[in-house]
């Protein structure tokens, strides 16, 4: 995440600068990722744009061939020297997730047999979508506030078509999204799905009763927006949603953040935070063992 404000001498600069930045944020409510752009991605976008079809046809065998795991793909972006593939799995175990296809340039050439991804991205998003499948039912007691606090026009969240666009945060719905980090438990679950796919739940629960889970391993990234425009981050509806996640009953183990945002989101980056947002996160997770 990159923060664009800069410093500079230049009051007419800053003044451009900051009514270019204020162009680019739009309505959460209204935002399927239309706009996002990686930096530096303009000229490669036109050509990720033109092999569209055989980038995804790629990249789906690649995800076959290395995850094991069927995916479909919603979005094609240019980024530095390279094509950024948003996908998302068909099926259990959900998640969202993005591979990178290299470029040339000069060449005009889509370089398909060197697919890759970032270091534990797509590892994570599985371990997210298998810890969803684990505890469902915990899960859903967790939708059904989110969706209650919605529809008492407090909050929103994000819409669906901007995290199959522009997600790749594992498992994400349009509330939070689900971050494991290095954890036994996790970790042998994963391997056990990459050896057989088709393992069923009974199983991914007794392989995981039988090893070491640490709650703090994993992190549900809560993200929350005004749904007024124009209006400030309550300090109240926040601090209630925080006591809230503390005091409901059965939700699933894990470091909870939480973070309310206004009503703007940043087409070009995807990203709510400003420095308005109000934030409780890391070293300050709601541990929920």
């Amino acid at each position: 995440m990159e923060n664009s404000k800069k410093n500079t001498n230049s009051h007419s600069t800053e003044t451009s600068e900051k009514d270019n930045q204020d162009d680019r944020y739009v309505s959460v409510q209204d935002y399927t990722g239309e706009g996002y752009m990686p930096r530096n991605g303009e000229e490669t976008d036109k050509i990720a744009k033109e092999h569209k079809g055989e980038i995804a046809e790629a990249v789906q065998k690649f995800f076959i061939d290395t995850y094991k795991t069927e995916v479909k793909v919603h979005n094609v972006v240019g980024s530095q020297d390279a094509a950024t593939v948003f996908v998302e799995s068909v099926g259990e175990p959900h998640f969202y997730t993005y591979a990178v296809v290299p470029i040339n340039k000069q060449k005009n050439e889509v370089k398909l047999d060197n697919i890759f991804t970032q270091e534990g991205q797509v590892e994570n998003a599985i371990k997210s979508g298998l810890y969803y499948q684990l505890f469902k039912e915990e899960f859903s007691r967790l939708d059904s506030y989110f969706k209650e606090l919605q529809n008492q026009g407090k909050v929103v969240g994000r819409t669906i078509e901007s995290l199959e666009n522009v997600g790749g945060f594992g498992y994400m719905t349009q509330y939070y999204f689900i971050s494991p980090i290095k954890d036994e438990a996790l970790d042998t679950l994963y391997t056990k799905y990459i050896e057989n796919p088709n393992i069923d739940i009974a199983q991914m629960k007794e392989i995981f009763e039988k090893s070491t889970f640490s709650p703090e391993n994993l992190i549900i990234s809560i993200q929350l927006y005004m749904s007024e425009k124009d209006t400030q981050p309550s300090k109240e509806i926040f601090e209630q949603v925080c006591k809230d996640l503390e005091s409901l009953q059965n939700l699933p183990q894990g470091s909870y953040s939480v973070t309310l945002n206004d009503n703007r989101i940043d087409s070009v980056t995807a990203i709510g935070i400003k420095d308005n947002s109000l934030e409780l996160v890391y070293p300050n997770y709601l541990l929920r063992e």
